[in-house]
């Protein structure tokens, strides 16, 4: 029997009220055979699970998770289709309820403040708190009875207890006066404060999901960007409108102006220039003609091209972002583990410093002892807020990774976001991250003007036949500029490690290294020697272009410097962080890069081992390190870094193993990723100052500490209005990451 694979999944969660719950469902899936490892996310409702699917489906999951009250939704299709659908039915649903609190309890609070004497004012601030309570507020005691059920508690307990101790003691005085008076317990009753506490409660909900929903907005946006329909050419050549699901590989497709493109493929016929800014965070369009790829969600501007499809569904560019950042917001930065281990033992806790500063205004011989006893329950209760705690971390990282992806950085995880800010030391591979990775023709001289007309188009056809990977700079350099090639039987021979040998008309080319044309006593001109030396020096590869007696043409070739490169190693150096460059190329070659880029440390000339053994040595040093590549030589140094870069036009390989992804391959981009990680951390310390802060001021006030010393007690309705606000405060807090630029 073989092993079967690890899954990963995200499925959305229901029933979860505050931290105290997602800590509990965590923990409870985590113990289940088969889970390899589990993480709820209370600020999007989320269960990230890897998972043996040989020993768990995620029907048993389910079926687990619903046994302590909550519920999963693992249907493929209601979690990608219906995830904006239950936002929209939550908060339509909490607005109804808020609303149809606040008409009620509006009156109740105007005959408890202003008309409390008036005939049957018990009765009839009791009809309206009924509703209220047990109607609009529904969902506290409903949850708080399920979860009871399974022997747990949370936040719904709290809210649930409080205001039906208020409300059940103020019926017990409204139908039962004369045994109150008779007891000496004043008939006062808190119908007013047992809605407006529920109608506080609920208004807070529905700021809080309004704002929570806010922080997926990136998402949103990146899932908009997907095409419902595509226009393909048929067996007939027609075109035909079909459903962007039935696009298959090596569909042809059509696109027109305005347009957004379906599917990632390759231009095969037509010109045009794309928006790609939603992937590449550039905002300048970039041009397309045959041979050039283009990606799903990106918008056609200008001409209209046909395509080849290539990557399709969930393969494509832009499903594989929503699918990265979906899972970077479900996962959790290493600080929250502490958090969750307080929301879990934060309930119990609460419940039972209420009752106990219960017994101590009992037992204080205090006028009014009982009722003061009754409101510091129901205070405690009231005030005391998880949900804050809850919320302090997951929506500062929901916002800070949606932030990155709209900046053309992909977060894998939160603690990737959580890490970047302690780099102190960055390593660049060389080809294709410091460097574009395609060698271009650098430098170009003919022994003689009049020579470019009569062999261009000899060396062009060698060329265009030779397989040697220089060859094709030196096509490219020429049909750039519009030259036309005119078709030359030619006789190639290849001569390993020196260059080729041409023979067309009786007549016989070179082209090659030095030591070739040396072999074949070939002239070369004193100043295209000096040429060839000077590139040399500058670590460029220099080829000469010869006939059977002279040379005619010596040229230059090397990898050129991304603009972005130099600009973004002065910035890292400014930030205080140490630049290596490592690189499978010769020393000469990598010190001309390393020079050029501002680089002063570099090692030339290494393996995968060997960088991945850089990275080991560094880190034994004590130094947080990066490493960004695009490579698969790359992944396994990757692999090791504390934060891995891949460059997003890299291998699928590197973008697998990194824990942060560079889509437009721009270094300038790591800088700000730095620097979001920066804004990120601090923005989770000020949440979760604040909601710390506010628990510990918050619930010895709410006990009475105060009012032997200022007769101060706390009213449950402010109580209530705090709890509220505390959440909400928490959360627009971290949707200030927003307007802050990176």
């Amino acid at each position: 029997m073989t092993d079967k694979p690890i899954i990963s999944k995200v499925y959305p969660v229901t029933g979860m009220s505050c931290a105290s719950c997602a800590s509990r469902t965590e923990s409870f899936v985590s113990t289940l055979k088969g889970v390899k490892k589990a993480s709820v996310n209370f600020a999007d409702n989320s269960l990230k699970v890897d998972f043996d699917n040989g020993l768990i489906t995620p029907e048993e999951m389910k079926k687990a998770i619903r046994s302590i009250g909550y519920d999963i939704i693992i249907n493929e299709s209601d979690i990608t289709a219906g995830r904006n659908t239950r936002e929209r039915v939550v908060t339509r649903k909490l607005k109804v309820n808020t609303i149809g609190a606040a008409i009620l309890t509006l009156p109740l609070i105007i005959i408890a403040m202003f008309f409390p004497d008036i005939p049957w004012a018990g009765y009839i601030m009791m009809a309206l708190a009924t509703p209220v309570l047990f109607w609009f507020g529904r969902q506290f005691p409903v949850n708080a009875i399920k979860q009871l059920r399974h022997r747990s508690a949370n936040m719904d307990t709290l809210v649930s207890l409080s205001t039906s101790i208020a409300y059940f003691y103020s019926s017990a005085i409204t139908l039962f006066p004369d045994f109150f008076s008779a007891a000496g317990i004043p008939a006062h009753v808190y119908f007013e404060a047992s809605a407006v506490i529920i109608t506080f409660i609920l208004t807070g909900r529905l700021l809080e999901e309004n704002a929570k929903s806010k922080t997926s907005s990136a998402l949103k946006k990146l899932i908009g960007f997907q095409s419902k329909t595509a226009f393909i050419i048929d067996q007939t050549g027609q075109q035909k409108e079909i459903p962007v699901t039935e696009v298959m590989p090596e569909d042809i497709l059509v696109l027109k102006p305005g347009f957004k493109i379906p599917v990632d493929g390759t231009v095969t016929e037509g010109h045009s220039f794309v928006d790609e800014s939603m992937i590449t965070g550039e905002p300048l369009p970039a041009e397309k003609t045959a041979g050039a790829k283009v990606y799903a969600g990106t918008i056609n501007q200008r001409g209209s091209f046909q395509f080849k499809a290539e990557k399709v569904g969930s393969d494509t560019v832009l499903a594989r972002i929503i699918q990265m950042v979906s899972e970077a917001r479900s996962s959790k930065a290493p600080v929250q583990k502490m958090v969750d281990r307080v929301a879990g033992i934060f309930v119990p806790v609460v419940i039972i410093i209420a009752l106990l500063s219960g017994i101590a205004w009992l037992l204080s011989g205090a006028e009014n002892a009982f009722t003061h006893s009754l409101l510091a329950i129901v205070t405690v209760l009231i005030i005391a807020c998880p949900c804050a705690l809850g919320l302090a971390t997951p929506t500062a990282v929901m916002v800070g990774i949606g932030k990155g992806a709209e900046n053309g950085i992909l977060i894998r995880d939160a603690e990737s976001l959580e890490t970047a800010h302690k780099i102190d030391t960055i390593i660049l591979d060389k080809t294709g991250t410091i460097t574009s990775g395609k060698p271009v023709v650098k430098d170009f001289e003919w022994k003689e003007h009049s020579y470019k007309d009569r062999y261009a188009n000899i060396l062009l056809n060698i060329q265009k036949l030779s397989e040697h990977p220089l060859a094709e700079p030196v096509v490219r350099h020429f049909e750039n500029p519009g030259i036309t090639s005119s078709y030359l039987p030619l006789k190639l021979e290849s001569i390993t490690g020196k260059g080729v040998k041409a023979v067309t008309d009786n007549n016989v080319y070179l082209i090659g290294n030095k030591k070739l044309m040396d072999e074949n006593d070939i002239t070369i001109d004193k100043n295209l020697n000096a040429l060839s030396d000077k590139w040399l020096k500058e670590a460029k590869t220099v080829s000469f272009f010869a006939d059977k007696n002279e040379v005619i043409a010596v040229f230059s070739i090397s990898d050129s410097i991304k603009e972005s490169s130099v600009e973004a190693v002065r910035i890292l150096h400014n930030l205080g962080i140490k630049v290596y460059m490592l690189t499978g190329d010769n020393e000469q070659s990598a010190r001309a890069v390393a020079q050029a880029a501002g680089i002063d440390s570099f090692k030339a000339a290494l393996l995968p081992d060997d960088k991945y053994g850089f990275v080991k040595q560094l880190q034994k040093e004590g130094r947080v390190v990066a490493m960004a590549g695009d490579g698969i030589n790359d992944s396994q140094a990757l692999a090791q870094a504390d934060i891995s870069i891949a460059m997003g036009q890299g291998s699928d390989i590197a973008m697998d193993t990194a824990g942060m992804t560079i889509i437009s391959s721009d270094l300038t981009r790591i800088p700000k990723a730095i620097r979001l990680s920066k804004l990120t951390v601090k923005t989770i310390k000020q949440n979760l100052f604040w909601a710390f802060i506010y628990n510990i001021i918050a619930i010895p006030v709410a006990t009475g500490i105060l009012y032997p010393f200022t007769g101060f007690l706390l009213n449950p309705m402010i109580a209530g209005a705090a709890m509220a606000l505390s959440s909400v405060s928490v959360v627009s807090n971290s949707l200030r990451l927003n307007l802050r630029r990176i």
